[in-house]
């Protein structure tokens, strides 16, 4: 059997599966199971049992649990309260004026926080009304949020890099370190955009906000210290060497434990409601590891991987037309599945290519997370989109084309990685080397 009719057996056998509403990691197990069964000739049992066994009880697993607590518990005090608090002081004479707290504020908690859906669901609470009530542009506020909450796949802990690099086993400490700057420089042209966007456009006509003194912005300062104490923790343990992402991610939890009782909004209703979201989020992403980890063996007893790596060598494409061709695949992809899927049911299939190509992996992670991040904010299943229509009442069409420039700004963002990878490479290049996975 040729490549081409084992691409048209998996394809058919997972959108199949998808459209009778399976599972995705259920989906992926199946379609693996086909690939064992009928394209490749094997036995699929002990092969399935022993894959999903060991991808289950990886070590490096175990940050990504810890890492979802982390952002529940924080997510369910009045950390967003005091974000605004002492961001807006600072934003208010930024051009753009308090739009930029959106950006600040998805910037913040992606820090502690690891999740999209969680930085925009926070933030959103506590901006929109804010601004709404300051009479900021209604397109602004929700494209700046839509596409600032993408930051929470990128700015450490990321949970889709602990995913990329559990699917391709790479350091996720380095990982991490690699999403720095990237998340960094994004936001600061979402800010660029917003601040030019405030100059040229005729509908920018908010309240103005009351002059403050320094003396009254430094008290108001004072509500973001307990966030970035955390974030200080959870990063600056793996940069400095004395934490792996595990590890960093046990501190977070309880950082934020301590934080939510400071606060006094911890409970024991908060603690088991937290534990139990963490545990959902958690299995839902273990089974989809489980089913790629399956689907990748089953793919590599049919040669699959290494055929179509082959034949993508054969087309002599230069480096940068495999990455503009790899980035279009995944912002068609992304239109269907949310990012983790993408990234785990494409690595069978693309680890090789870029490893052939010489592609650093560790750059090749931020430049998937920057593509998912697109997906984020892509019709006709963009997961923010969702989350905003239910936060706003807007219809889809309004919201995706809220969001359109956040999408442009984010293209722009990949050739920056391309010209300039040391972006992306340079944190993990200075990370001091020491024992210990993760």
């Amino acid at each position: 059997m040729n490549e081409f009719a084992a691409i048209a057996i998996f394809l058919a056998t997972l959108f199949l599966l998808l459209g009778f509403g399976v599972w995705v990691g259920l989906a992926l197990v199946g379609v693996a199971y086909v690939g064992m069964e009928f394209v490749a000739g094997r036995s699929s049992g002990d092969a399935m049992i022993t894959t999903i066994w060991s991808m289950s009880s990886s070590w490096t697993l175990t940050a990504l649990p810890l890492f979802i607590w982390m952002g529940e518990i924080l997510y369910r005090t009045r950390l967003s309260e005091d974000m605004f608090r002492g961001l807006s002081p600072w934003m208010a004479r930024l051009p753009g004026g308090l739009v930029h707290t959106n950006i600040v504020g998805c910037a913040v908690f992606a820090a502690v926080s690891g999740s999209s859906a969680a930085t925009l669901t926070t933030v959103g609470k506590m901006s929109i009304p804010e601004l709404r009530r300051r009479e900021y542009p209604e397109n602004l506020v929700i494209g700046t949020l839509a596409g600032a909450a993408t930051l929470g796949l990128m700015i450490p802990p990321s949970l889709t890099l602990i995913v990329y690099g559990v699917t391709i086993n790479e350091s996720i400490r380095k990982l991490f370190l690699a999403g720095v700057l990237p998340g960094l420089v994004l936001a600061l042209l979402f800010m660029l955009y917003v601040a030019i966007t405030s100059k040229v456009s005729k509908r920018f006509n908010p309240h103005p906000e009351p002059v403050m003194s320094l003396t009254e912005k430094l008290k108001n300062s004072r509500f973001l210290i307990p966030v970035i104490l955390l974030i200080t923790l959870v990063i600056g343990s793996m940069y400095a060497g004395v934490a792996t992402a595990t590890e960093a991610a046990a501190f977070g939890v309880v950082g934020a434990l301590v934080l939510a009782a400071a606060q006094r909004s911890l409970s024991w209703d908060t603690f088991t409601t937290s534990l139990m979201g963490a545990t959902r989020t958690s299995a839902m992403i273990a089974l989809i590891l489980a089913g790629a980890a399956f689907l990748s063996l089953s793919m590599g007893y049919t040669g699959l991987p290494r055929a179509l790596a082959d034949y993508i060598g054969a087309l002599n494409l230069s480096t940068f037309e495999l990455l503009m061709a790899l980035l279009v695949f995944y912002i068609i992809l992304g239109c269907f599945l949310d990012g983790i899927s993408s990234v785990v049911l494409t690595m069978a299939v693309v680890e090789p290519m870029i490893r052939e190509a010489g592609i650093d992996v560790i750059w090749f992670g931020i430049f998937v997370v920057v593509a998912v991040e697109m997906a984020q904010i892509t019709p006709p299943i963009g997961f923010n989109l969702f989350v905003l229509q239910g936060m706003t009442n807007h219809g889809m069409g309004y919201i995706a084309k809220s969001a359109l420039p956040m999408f442009m700004i984010m293209v722009v963002m990949v050739f920056l990685l391309i010209w300039f990878p040391q972006i992306a490479t340079w944190l993990p290049a200075t990370m001091r080397a020491s024992p210990g996975g993760g």
